[in-house]
């Protein structure tokens, strides 16, 4: 990989073949940038098929297994922020590249796992490349696509990825479980990795390097303070609320990221700028986007339980009975990225989290006979076609008025957002979902047999937990009320001009014609 850098000097450029390259092929590089995001986005939905499989292959206890997903989730979502600031301090192609590596290499690795404790550390170490890899994803996108046309488009198809990517990664999980083993629904990461790590580098431009220090007491206290809060709540679904441990882990969590937003109140270059939050919408949009992931990730969780134990669906057919979810995110998506320079994220915002409450409000009158046609397929639909619908909204209320230097940062934090809260959204609902399934024990209707018996306990508390997850939505519409207006095409360096039709701001560009072209 070359050394070269762009800096901030006027005149001075990346070498002229590879921004030419670049320039002349950027539907490769939105190719490879996408391919990127689908491979981060998928990991967590892929492996959930496979658990039952890999539970039984790896000795996994019941909780044990949680952490299968919860190790990623939490190195991902924790290490984000600092992930954001490497790209900006190391160049963004160059972050992803070592990002991806870390996270090919530990994908192999799990993929050989003959332990649960290796195929731990595996996840965990995913988490790292995922962190390193993530935020450079929107940041090369916002370099690489400069006119309001071609960064609406890479947006919208941003948007389709990160919001599909869930039920695709089921689909496949199933398919890989099922035609494989378990273990390919790691080794699938391979190939993809090798084949960025060589295209990468011959049509992807590296951006400017900026000087800074890496904030390692932030990063370190984000993330040990939000394992604690994770691991709480699922020490609560188990001990109780008075356990010791549970309000331990509580305790140690508030301490830990109480001295996180101290550490970067008073840290000379923090890993996450608290101005970013100065802003109403950008703020709002934050937490919208934790609420909205919470809910989306738990009732994935949830109904790909249903599907299999309760309905005696294959892994196949239950990533299978996933298609019209996914090809609804998609069409929903690119509807609303077309839709958004006339109505504004706000409204997409909005009307995406009232169809994902109405899914989930659906979802949580299902009885164990549910049928797949008549009672789940219709929900499936409505909540695609909300999470389509949100995320342009969203992505776009979260990117706008951002300045170049805070790029990485920024869209960091947008991606901790979304792992974070897929990670505190499922330990709050299988808090929930323990608790109603405990209460649904008692109350089992006459004359069932051990299995319905089961299946009456597991849709009492899944129902529960759909019923918890629509009222997290909710609270994402209430919070548009007090959004402000968004200029769809905002510039990074100007936060209030006109509006044009574009979902994300242009950065300013330089005089120099091989500025303008090969680096903005």
């Amino acid at each position: 990989m070359s050394e070269e850098t762009v800096t901030s000097t006027a005149g001075q450029s990346p070498p002229a073949a590879e921004g030419a390259a670049a320039h002349r092929r950027p539907g490769v590089v939105l190719a490879i940038v996408l391919a990127l995001q689908t491979m981060l986005i998928l990991d967590v939905n892929v492996v959930n098929i496979a658990l039952p499989d890999l539970k039984e292959a790896l000795d996994f206890t019941p909780t044990g297994l949680s952490w299968v997903l919860s190790s990623y989730l939490l190195t991902f979502g924790g290490l984000l922020l600092l992930g954001g600031r490497a790209g900006d301090v190391l160049g963004h192609r160059r972050g992803m590249l070592i990002g991806v590596t870390v996270f090919t290499l530990s994908s192999l690795l799990g993929g050989f796992a003959h332990s649960a404790g290796m195929l731990l550390a595996a996840r965990a170490l995913q988490g790292v490349g995922a962190a390193v890899a993530a935020p450079t994803v929107l940041a090369l996108i916002a370099t690489h696509f400069t006119d309001d046309t071609s960064r609406a488009r890479a947006l919208g198809l941003y948007a389709a990825v990160s919001g599909s990517g869930a039920a695709i990664g089921l689909i496949g999980g199933g398919l890989l479980t099922d035609w494989l083993s378990w273990r390919w629904v790691l080794f699938i990461n391979v190939p993809i990795g090798v084949a960025l790590l060589i295209t990468a580098p011959m049509f992807i431009h590296e951006t400017e390097r900026k000087p800074a220090r890496f904030d390692l007491g932030g990063a370190l206290t984000s993330t040990v303070g939000m394992t604690a809060l994770v691991y709480g709540f699922i020490r609560a679904a188990e001990s109780g609320w008075s356990d010791a441990l549970t309000l331990g882990s509580f305790a140690l969590a508030i301490v830990l990221l109480a001295l996180f937003v101290l550490i970067e109140t008073h840290a000379r270059q923090p890993i996450t700028p608290l101005r970013l939050f100065a802003d109403r919408n950008r703020a709002t949009g934050y937490l919208s986007l934790l609420f909205v992931m919470a809910a989306g990730n738990a009732m994935f969780f949830f109904l790909t339980q249903f599907l299999q134990e309760v309905r005696g669906f294959t892994p196949i057919q239950a990533g299978l009975a996933f298609v019209p979810l996914a090809a609804l995110i998609l069409v929903a998506s690119s509807i609303a990225a077309k839709a958004l320079p006339r109505v504004g994220p706000r409204v997409l915002t909005a009307v995406g989290a009232a169809a994902i409450s109405v899914g989930l409000i659906w979802f949580a009158r299902i009885t164990p006979e549910a049928e797949y046609l008549s009672a789940l397929l219709g929900p499936m639909l409505v909540a695609g076609l909300g999470m389509g619908t949100l995320l342009v909204g969203v992505t776009t209320i979260l990117m706008s008025g951002i300045a170049p230097e805070e790029t990485g940062a920024a869209s960091g934090l947008l991606n901790v957002m979304q792992q974070i809260g897929g990670a505190l959204g499922l330990a709050i609902m299988v808090t929930v979902f323990g608790a109603a399934s405990r209460a649904a024990s008692d109350e089992v209707p006459s004359g069932l047999d051990a299995r319905g018996t089961a299946d009456f306990v597991l849709t009492e508390g899944v129902t529960t937990a759909f019923a918890w997850g629509a009222g997290f939505t909710a609270l994402t519409i209430l919070l548009t009320l007090i959004m402000r207006a968004v200029p769809t095409g905002a510039s990074a360096a100007e936060p209030a001009p006109a509006p044009a039709p574009a979902p994300a701001p242009a950065p300013e560009q330089d005089a120099n014609p091989a500025r303008e072209v090969t680096a903005p």
